[in-house]
């Protein structure tokens, strides 16, 4: 069936339904094949080369996410909403086309509404608006394997979009439940960079992401461990330790698995990092990867628990 818009990507002759002209300039990538193009040699900053970066971000974003976080719901949602917007772009931008250009505009705008439906009507209805999102997003965008790529933006991101409303929104324990999550995710990712730039050693995984080490995991775990206990020691008086110790081990190890997910997401659309917004860390989507599988996470043993109990007991 032919489009009634051009689409704003150029497309390669042999996609099922691709009617718009082949673009002019070579394509480094084409997510139809998941061939990648040679890698040119890193550049040598040294081992701590981009900390200072690093360490700016976070002093800047870090008390605005708390801030967002504690004094309100609406404003935590609303602070979801505007990541949600900008990791959905990054996405579009990643499959190689245009943010914000008609059709590939329907991706942030709905991502962007999801939160704030979760926040207003409820998880259901948000998850619901999601799935209807996902397929009007692949008609929309073409039907063919680009458009199944963007659509899938959907299936990527809202889970953990409405996880972290629905964990703010639990009764009684909703604010510290999420920044219990919050401070596991950074600890597991200051942890493993920390020790996997000291003590390096062998890798966890190079075919996704060469510079991830068995070393760095374990530094992460273990941060994710001891910033979960202390977390859970500053709330409540007598902490259930093995509970506490495998319930951040948890949420600590879907953090790094959702680092390398998108780490092989970048690889397979042959990007280095999802975007520039953030310096030292690239896009959001490389600030909020470990978040993207945490939080969905946390919810699961959040809901398995009962509402109005503590992640750690």
């Amino acid at each position: 069936m032919p489009r009634i818009w051009p689409l704003p990507w150029p497309i390669s002759p042999g996609v099922t339904g691709a009617t718009a002209p082949v673009s002019a300039e070579p394509s480094s990538l084409m997510p139809e094949t998941g061939a990648l193009p040679p890698s040119p040699p890193p550049a040598r900053k040294g081992r701590w080369g981009d900390l200072g970066k690093r360490v700016g971000s976070a002093i800047v974003l870090a008390p605005l996410a708390l801030t967002c976080l504690w004094f309100g719901k609406g404003a935590w949602a609303i602070l979801i909403a505007a990541c949600a917007l900008g990791c959905a772009a990054e996405w579009v931008g990643m499959n190689k086309a245009k943010p914000w250009a008609w059709p590939t505009v329907l991706l942030p705008l709905g991502m962007a509404a999801i939160p704030l439906i979760d926040h207003n009507f409820g998880g259901l209805t948000a998850l619901g608006t999601a799935a209807v999102f996902a397929v009007i997003g692949w008609l929309v965008f073409g039907r063919d394997t680009r458009a199944l790529w963007l659509a899938g933006g959907f299936v990527y991101l809202a889970p953990a979009v409405i996880a972290l409303v629905r964990l703010r929104h639990l009764p009684s324990v909703g604010r510290w439940d999420m920044v219990y999550l919050v401070l596991i995710i950074w600890a597991s990712d200051i942890g493993a960079y920390l020790v996997g730039r000291l003590v390096g050693g062998p890798k966890l995984a190079p075919a996704i992401s060469p510079g991830k080490t068995w070393s760095g995991a374990v530094g992460g775990t273990l941060a994710a461990a001891l910033v979960g206990l202390g977390v859970a020691g500053l709330v409540s008086h007598r902490i259930p330790l093995v509970h506490c110790v495998v319930i951040s081990i948890i949420i600590g190890i879907a953090s790094m698995i959702g680092d390398l997910l998108e780490s092989g997401f970048k690889r397979y659309f042959g990007v280095k990092d999802s975007g520039r917004s953030i310096p030292g860390h690239g896009g959001l989507l490389d600030r909020l990867d470990g978040m993207l599988t945490a939080a969905p996470t946390a919810l699961v043993i959040a809901l398995l628990i009962g509402e109005g109990v503590w992640l750690w007991q």
